[in-house]
């Protein structure tokens, strides 16, 4: 071999093509380099199918091409669903708010919610009750980060990581508040349901758990026999065993997140769901209106 042919081979070795990310090294693996994101989802749905990767993986990837695709309007909380405290509330009485409602992240309000003031965090409120300190509510809260509707996802996700904040309010085209979202909402998407505030050791152990007068936490696989003999109400159970199929049935389709329907005197808003099923339902007993 001559030293030009040497210096050619070896010209060639170099350059050999060489996985650069671990989507090139899957679809190499797999089936060689998809031509296109469509064929390169096949793979993967095909990979899961061989058992050559697990569902968990299999959701994850396929949630991450999900989010690339979605608007912050796909996954926001819609305004009519958002919990907000209004600026001239009394400090006892946020802290009774923020009890009740259990999140840890609050937008507060001057007259509408077209008007946010800042981000109250439950962390704050706690400061004050350990050292018991008294404070303006105006002294506590944060600048609410604002979003338009029209954002991508993936592009928010990146901001939240690199701006470390974990709520944006988002806005339409007039400059309406249209809803909120926050960072758990989209690692829900690529992640599964993340436990939170809702999935405690006390929660676990009960099937209904009483949070004030006429707030309950229910875990979707309660009974409907026990439903019933707790809310004195008479549900049939043979045509679903648990509260959880009952609500699904009347939804008609599988809810998400914050999704709420009526049903009698009961309000149910979905508290904890996934790709499959609900988890835990927020439930409101209405007073029943007498015939």
């Amino acid at each position: 071999m001559s030293s030009d042919e040497r210096s050619l081979q070896n010209t060639t070795t170099n350059h050999t093509y060489r996985p650069k990310n671990w989507i090139d090294k899957l679809s190499t693996i797999l089936k060689g380099t998809p031509a296109d994101k469509d064929e390169l989802v096949d793979i993967i749905s095909g990979a899961g199918e061989r058992e050559i990767i697990d569902e968990e993986t299999q959701d994850m990837i396929e949630g991450v091409f999900e989010i690339s695709e979605l608007r912050v309007r796909d996954i926001m909380i819609p305004r009519s669903q958002m919990v907000t405290i209004s600026s001239n509330t009394q400090i006892d009485d946020v802290i009774n708010s923020v009890i009740e409602a259990g999140h840890s992240r609050y937008p507060v309000i001057h007259n509408d919610k077209d008007h946010i003031e800042g981000i109250l965090l439950a962390k704050d409120l706690l400061k004050l009750a350990v050292n018991k300190q008294s404070a303006n509510l105006a002294d506590l809260i944060r600048p609410a980060v604002v979003v338009p509707e029209s954002k991508r996802v993936d592009r928010l996700l990146k901001e939240f990581q690199q701006c470390r904040y974990h709520m944006a309010i988002v806005v339409d085209e007039y400059g309406g508040v249209s809803g909120l979202v926050t960072i758990e909402d989209i690692l829900e998407l690529i992640v599964g349901e993340i436990e939170d505030e809702y999935d405690n050791d006390d929660a676990e152990k009960e099937n209904i758990t009483q949070i004030s007068d006429n707030l309950y936490h229910v875990l979707s696989l309660t009974p409907i026999e026990e439903f019933n003999e707790k809310f004195s109400c008479n549900y049939a159970d043979d045509e679903y065993d648990t509260i959880g199929g009952m609500v699904l049935h009347s939804f008609g389709h599988l809810p998400v997140k914050g999704d709420a329907i009526s049903i009698d005197n009961f309000d149910f808003k979905v508290l904890s769901a996934d790709k499959r099923s609900t988890h835990v339902l927020q439930l409101t007993v209405n007073p029943k209106i007498e015939e």
